[in-house]
């Protein structure tokens, strides 16, 4: 509908879910030793919002083996690639409503 605003996605909004999409919108899969020093949080937090993320299915999580040890690799789904592109259209037409709401000349 014209003039009819994007709705926020409350599932990305959270700040560290927001950084872990952005970060793994810009590859195929990458593994969690990566993600989590890109996105510069510990494990646990790391963890925690990928689980949120995988739950409303954003996100794809695959276990394998590297040599003996176990690794994690995580991956944007489909899904969860439209919804950060509807997140980050609605936070433009945000900042494009601020701009019209203050004129001009910015006042």
């Amino acid at each position: 509908m014209p003039g009819e605003a994007t709705a926020l996605d409350g599932v990305i909004h959270h700040p560290t879910r927001l950084t872990l999409v952005a970060f793994l919108s810009a590859c195929d899969e990458a593994e969690f030793a990566a993600v989590r020093d890109g996105c510069r949080v510990s494990d646990s937090v790391l963890s925690k919002n990928a689980s949120a993320l995988e739950a409303v299915g954003y996100l794809h999580v695959r276990k394998g083996h590297v040599g003996k040890r176990p690794r994690t690799w995580l991956s944007l789904t489909p899904a969860g690639r439209q919804a950060l592109d509807r997140h980050l259209s609605a936070l433009q037409d945000l900042v494009d409503t601020a701009r019209r709401a203050a004129g001009p000349a910015g006042t």
